[in-house]
């Protein structure tokens, strides 16, 4: 007797016969001609062992929410992380306007007739824009390694240049991504990467080394201010200045929540600005969702080397109205594909939505109290567990939301001292031991606003408890 056939219940083409018409409408006769050219020794030998479908909404709901128990997040645990993806409060009107059908739709329309949409994307640009003090701000890419990625392929383009200097002491994730942008040396339009060591005494680039590797070839000099492990670059101003006598482009990578008690990047001489949206009122996401943003001043050389979607305001033929589109749509590859400045990516213009709302809640004042309290609760952090026996805040002195503390002194590892914290419901910083940067046995803190007094006292307290 034959096997019954029927259609899966979350599979639309699932249905008998559905496979079959669309192989004779293209002219196969089998899937496996689809796929010829990939060759024979790159298939699997065995299936997948895979459970049995679920096919009632009630089995998968209780599969979903058993599995996604064994998860220890952020709201029943305290949490100490960031390098990238950092806890910070998102009011309750982010999620409600974000999560409004006008802007959370799975397919977004074209520029022509979304006015509302590109309004809320202009007004994003325009108040990032205020914050960093530079004129263009594109619209999100995928992540803040991407829009490095980016920002350094401009800057070949302008230049004419193909060479980078990046500081020995990065983050990881996003040094992979630049290089990856940077692509192989065998690719015509590859860009060599230059490490620039950092000074021991403060973590901030070491100057002399920066100036022996300035010269005629180099395109551009990229650094953090915050850095990576919170540092903050004191001497960015002269960083640019000697980047500019050399010929180069100073991209610069920021936190936008530092700006409100840091000099905005447009001030001290950054010509490209890259950094992340996730602060602007974006939810800490399992796994990409977070967006990075790359802005310059309002220069022909910048505005016609981006690589995706800027929005403008013009009049109209109307006195006093305003219209909202993409300006130079033309020349992503969303307008000539292959031949564009650089691939667009993966579209987070959602996050602009989020970042537009966020930063009309805080304004001007907002900000300046968010850093402030970031700064002092994150000091007070450093100070307390620098007083811990063993335990050691390396550069104390200088550093915005995230630091690092070392163990070196204990006798222990990162990783045993994160185990014990996360056995009494804290996640510990992130383990920096094994990332190449020479700081020992060494974990990265970050402190926000989220966190009070006492979850810091909560913190140094277990410390001590664990280390004793």
């Amino acid at each position: 007797m034959p096997t019954e056939t029927k259609s899966h219940p979350w599979m639309a083409l699932s249905a008998p016969g559905a496979i079959d018409d669309m192989l004779k409408t293209i002219g196969v006769s089998k899937v496996a001609d689809l796929f010829e050219q990939i060759p024979q020794d790159h298939y699997r030998k065995k299936p997948l062992d895979m459970p049995p479908a679920l096919t009632s909404e009630m089995e998968l709901r209780r599969d979903l929410v058993t599995r996604l128990k064994q998860n220890g997040d952020c709201e029943s645990n305290l949490s100490f992380l960031g390098a990238g993806v950092w806890q910070h409060h998102v009011p309750a009107i982010v999620d409600e306007i974000v999560g409004r059908t006008e802007f959370a739709t799975n397919v977004w329309g074209s520029y022509q007739s979304d006015h509302g949409r590109n309004q809320a994307w202009f007004e994003f640009s325009s108040q990032l824009g205020a914050l960093l003090n530079l004129d263009v701000v594109q619209l999100p890419v995928y992540s803040w390694g991407c829009a490095i990625g980016h920002a350094m392929r401009m800057a070949a383009r302008i230049t004419g240049r193909s060479k980078v200097l990046v500081p020995q002491l990065s983050d990881p994730e996003r040094l992979s991504v630049i290089k990856t942008y940077c692509q192989p040396t065998e690719m015509d339009d590859s860009i060599e990467v230059v490490m620039v060591a950092a000074d021991p005494a403060t973590g901030r680039l070491d100057l002399s080394d920066l100036k022996s590797k300035l010269g005629s070839d180099i395109a551009a000099v990229y650094f953090e201010n915050p850095g990576y492990l919170g540092t903050i670059e004191t001497e960015a101003a002269e960083i640019a200045k000697m980047t500019r006598a050399a010929g180069a482009e100073t991209i610069v990578g920021v936190d936008p929540s530092s700006l409100g008690v840091m000099t905005a990047p447009g001030d001290y001489g950054a010509d490209i600005v890259t950094g992340p949206v996730q602060p602007l009122g974006v939810h800490m996401q399992c796994g990409g969702g977070a967006g990075g943003f790359i802005a310059s001043r309002d220069e022909e050389r910048y505005v016609h080397n981006y690589n995706g979607f800027l929005v403008s305001i013009a009049d109209t033929a109307r006195s006093g109205e305003f219209g909202f589109g993409l300006a130079c749509p033309h020349q992503n590859s969303y307008g000539m594909r292959e031949d564009g400045n650089d691939w667009t990516g993966n579209s987070t213009y959602l996050w602009a939505i989020a970042g537009a709302v966020y930063m009309s809640l805080l304004g001007p004042e907002g900000f300046a109290e968010l850093g402030r309290l970031i700064v002092s609760r994150a000091r007070y952090a450093a100070r307390l567990l620098d007083e811990i026996a063993g335990v050691k805040v390396m550069w104390p002195d200088g550093h915005f939301k995230e630091f690092v503390v070392n163990f070196d002194g204990t006798g222990r590892t990162v990783s045993d001292i994160n185990d014990a914290l996360r056995a009494k419901g804290i996640f510990g910083g992130k383990d920096i031991s094994e990332e190449g940067l020479n700081l020992g046995q060494s974990a990265l803190y970050c402190v926000t606003e989220v966190h009070t007094a006492a979850d810091i006292r909560r913190l140094a307290d277990t410390l001590r408890e664990i280390l004793a």
